[in-house]
């Protein structure tokens, strides 16, 4: 008897999954686990005989064929021949078996056992099936055989997908497999869940059927079933049946608290089940309110948003679930709350990830710029994206094309296939009640963007190129962009350096020059600068800039810039620090946790600290703010004490009485072992030896200037015993002294350095240079904010700490060894310099800015047309008071918001001036 009932439970089972959709891959699922078929390459690389090749796979990233980026002409237009064999489980017999392809580029013609299986695809980036019931063998081994051609027969195809700023590949990329279901099947399901609980469904079957009914049960997390609705019978035949309800209790689903469900749809004729699939769903609503804004589940949003291309390296558009959910995760720690889908839709992996991590997606047919697909094939592709997509909550948009490549006659299926009725985009114009205008500069329009009455959000903005734009220009755009009700925010362009790795080339990483090289991640997702610019700017706990006073009784006014999360929700702790040694990187802290405030999403409030008595003997506070899932929003860093106070705890005070000799051209002041010569006729440095060691530090300090001016004086006195020697410049006609500067040995060794000058007005640069070789140098000992430079226009970012930076001649975006070390560094304290005569350098005052060597000039592009390369002092060592804004692929820095004008200078006193003070120990 126990034998007869688990016979009976056996039975049971394989009839409940006889019920439901079977998938038996014939590829791998990704990159990661590609499985190898038989291939045949009939023009390139390895062509003209068979070989193996991985599938999914871009065939030229396996070294076939040839390599085009999508601005080449002519282009390849070999194609390629795959061949694999196949068994068809037992259990599939009486069912009907599809092949299904999530993606093959380009024109893709399918034989099963020597017979055609329905007619060719074409587009790249779409999910098709084709019917292989009557083709398959039950009982022995199929032949499949697959001729995908990288160039369409479609000439609309091509100019959408192929001639277009990204790179073009041919093969099967994304993942094959057979699908098995019951002679009655669902094809799709279209929901509509709703923030209060609302569901509206339409299941679509493989044809039209009598006395049928549908039912969704809906459980939670915990597969627990908290509701269910069923339709009422149809009598007549019909291929499609709606029902609606309410499922309580629900929580909705945001990119802040991704909530999700499993939606259990089941087919049923009369009491037999026809056919049972499964779906993941969130409950979210989604309004565009002409004139007024875009609204998830009642609240106005500002989506903070980059575009992102599918690619890997090594891979090219063949990538895989992990990286998915790497580069979400990757933007949620820039705190982006939105992603759109440049320009095609993505791996369906990506879209579930986004889902169950919480990103807003504008998902997007493909098209680059005019003309778009012609109406005949642009319609199935319209279909087929969306059968596949239309029940994921990240969904927000859907973008038909992008910059031009707009077919018009396709606007009215979306809302056809999609209950949700969501927004159809135009990128680049007014469509949806949204304009996506692209590249607007700051404050830009005249009756539209900031000073026009529709909704406003750029789908591309601030481009990114080498290490200009992205974070650069942001602060001032984001929040010109908060103050504006009509802003519905923007999107960066774009994720990640679009580099592959060149077999044919010896490994070069080959972002067509310029093309590619606009992350904000390298090709294998190394951070850029902007990357935390980014982070800081987005992060929805908002802490503003305060000045620390030593009667600061602990309270930061903070600001919530959450949609739906409790500030209260977040964990915040501080650190104190204090520098103990720069060399020995010796730091002394003491840590503790701060209390949540109460602050709704939108409302500014306060955050109160409790700091340990003589918390104001330290020199910097940090702030960590974390969210509910204890991930860091961000680091921010306040001084405590000054420069000057750090400067004189750690170094030396006592030594030797400094001793002082002159020649015919030079002085030479000595202290504790060390020698400096000034020259007689100017004050500059011109040599320097300690220990018996020439440090090969002069030609400083140099007036960054554009002024002409002549030194009216040099002047050598004793002060408290200590040698002076006071350099005095003046404008030529030596009317108005424009530059001063004080040299000062004391005993101690430590060679002094006071300057003053007389800003310029509109200069993108002041401050004080030396000439110092970069041969043989090995790195720094940095406390500064770091470990990224700056720009004027991205001073974010960074945090206050002493940083190793190793040496590197980075070329960012043609090289990624990052953090790059040359470069401008904001709020200078000190440095050791690692080269074979090391020394150190202090600053005694605030708001300095070190200049570390030059950065080299990119060489894939032309320096005339290249914004991002900014201005820098002759020398290699310089002490700045003001530095550039970069700019972008598409605008020189002064297009981009008030941090990235040329600095304003004004006053006619002496206390206008710029005063410095450097302390040198050789």
């Amino acid at each position: 008897m126990k034998c007869f009932y688990s016979f009976l439970f056996l039975l049971g089972s394989l009839l409940a999954s006889g019920q439901t959709t079977d998938v038996k891959y014939l590829s791998g699922q990704g990159s990661d686990d590609a499985v190898e078929w038989d291939f045949f390459c009939t023009g390139g690389r390895k062509s003209g005989e068979w070989n193996k090749i991985k599938v999914p796979s871009c065939w030229e990233m396996e070294g076939y064929g040839t390599f085009n980026y999508g601005h080449d002409k002519p282009k390849a237009d070999e194609s390629g021949l795959y061949k694999t064999t196949f068994e068809v489980p037992a259990t599939w017999k009486g069912k009907r078996i599809f092949i299904v392809f999530e993606g093959s580029m380009t024109d893709t013609e399918i034989k099963v056992n020597g017979k055609q299986a329905g007619t060719p695809h074409q587009g790249a980036f779409y999910r098709f099936k084709r019917e292989i019931t009557k083709l398959v063998h039950m009982n022995k081994e199929n032949l499949l055989e697959v001729k995908v051609n990288k160039m369409s027969s479609n000439t609309s195809i091509n100019e959408a997908e192929r001639q277009c700023d990204f790179w073009v590949f041919g093969g099967i990329f994304r993942p094959v497999y057979l699908e098995a279901v019951p002679n009655n099947f669902i094809e799709y399901t279209a929901i509509d869940a709703r923030q209060h609980g609302e569901l509206n469904a339409d299941i679509f079957i493989d044809k039209k059927l009598s006395d049928i009914k549908a039912e969704i049960e809906i459980k939670d997390v915990q597969n627990q079933t908290i509701g269910k609705i069923t339709s009422a019978p149809i009598n007549e035949k019909t291929g499609k049946i709606s029902l609606s309800g309410k499922i309580d209790n629900i929580k909705p689903w945001s990119a802040e608290d991704p909530q999700l469900y499993t939606a259990i749809i089941t087919l049923r004729q009369k009491d037999k089940v026809l056919h049972t699939v499964t779906d993941r769903i969130g409950f979210r609503t989604v309004e565009v309110k002409p004139k007024d804004g875009v609204y998830i589940n009642g609240v106005k949003m500002r989506f903070k948003g980059v575009n992102r291309h599918s690619h890997w390296p090594t891979t090219g558009r063949t990538t895989n679930k992990q990286l998915s959910i790497n580069d979400v995760k990757l933007m949620k720690e820039m705190n982006m709350n939105a992603v759109r889908m440049s320009h095609y839709p993505p791996d369906k992996h990506f879209l579930e990830v986004c889902d169950s991590l919480g990103m807003y997606v504008i998902d997007e047919l493909c098209a680059w710029q005019y003309p778009p697909y012609d109406t005949k094939v642009g319609t199935i592709l319209v279909g087929e994206m969306l059968k596949r997509d239309l029940n994921r909550p990240s969904i927000i948009f859907w973008a038909n094309g992008n910059e031009g490549g707009f077919n018009f006659d396709l606007d009215p299926l979306f809302p056809q296939y999609d209950p949700q009725k969501r927004a159809v985009l135009h990128p680049w114009a007014l469509s949806g009640n949204i304009n996506t205008v692209h590249y607007i500069k700051y404050n830009s329009g005249i009756g539209n963007m900031f000073h026009g009455r529709d909704i406003f959000m750029p789908t591309e903005i601030l481009h990114g190129l080498y290490d200009g734009g992205h974070g650069a220009g942001l602060d001032d755009y984001w929040d010109l962009m908060l103050s504006n009700p009509l802003s519905a925010g923007m999107f960066l362009w774009d994720f990640t350096d679009q580099a592959v790795v060149r077999e044919d080339k010896n490994g070069f990483y080959d972002t067509d020059k310029d093309h590619g090289a606009d992350g904000i991640v390298g090709p294998y997702r190394e951070k850029e600068g902007s990357f935390f610019t980014i982070k800081e700017i987005w992060s929805p706990i908002h802490l503003p800039e305060h000045y620390l006073t030593p009667g600061w009784d602990g309270r930061f006014e903070i600001e919530n810039r959450y949609a739906f999360t409790n500030a209260n929700a977040c964990n915040y702790t501080y650190r104190l620090a204090k520098i103990n040694s720069l060399a020995q990187k010796t730091i002394q802290s003491v840590s503790g946790k701060i209390a949540s405030p109460d602050i709704r999403p939108g409302e500014r409030g306060y955050l109160q600290l409790e700091l340990p008595s003589g918390w104001q003997e330290y020199d910097f506070l940090y702030v960590t703010v974390k969210d509910r899932y204890n991930q860091e929003l961000f680091t921010w860093s306040y001084e405590i004490g000054t420069p000057d106070r750090l400067a004189n705890r750690l170094l030396p005070q006592e030594g030797s009485t400094p001793a002082v000799k002159e020649s015919i051209d030079n002085w030479y002041f000595s202290a504790a072992g060390t020698e400096v010569t000034f020259d007689k006729q100017n004050g500059l440095l011109r040599s320097v030896t300690s220990g018996g060691k020439a440090i090969p530090l002069n030609n400083g300090p140099e007036l960054i200037s554009n002024q002409d001016i002549i030194c009216k004086s040099v002047e050598y006195k004793q002060v408290e015993g200590n040698p002076q020697l006071i350099a005095t410049y003046t404008s030529r006609n030596g009317k108005n002294t424009v530059y001063t500067f004080t040299w000062t040995i004391l005993p101690s060794g430590i060679v002094e350095l006071d300057y003053n000058y007389r800003p310029q007005d509109m200069v993108k640069m002041a401050g004080i240079t030396f000439d110092f070789p970069e041969k043989e140098i090995a790195g720094a000992t940095l406390l500064a904010n770091g470990p990224y430079r700056v720009y004027n226009n991205r001073m974010k970012g960074g945090s206050l700490n002493i940083w190793e930076k190793k040496y590197n001649n980075t070329i960012t975006g043609e090289s990624w060894d990052y953090p790059e070390f040359k470069g401008y560094y904001s709020l200078f304290y000190g440095m050791k310099l690692d080269c074979p005569t090391p020394f150190e350098v202090y600053s005694g005052k605030e708001d300095v800015t070190l200049h570390l060597f030059t950065p080299a000039v990119q060489e894939q592009y032309d320096p005339k047309r290249n914004h991002t390369i900014v201005d820098y002092p002759k020398g290699n060592l310089s002490f700045m008071n003001a530095i550039p804004a970069v700019g972008t692929k598409f605008g020189k820095a002064e297009d981009f918001g008030p941090q990235s004008q040329p600095h304003r200078a004004r006053g006619n006193g002496p206390e206008n001036n710029v005063s410095g003070k450097l302390y040198f120990r050789f």
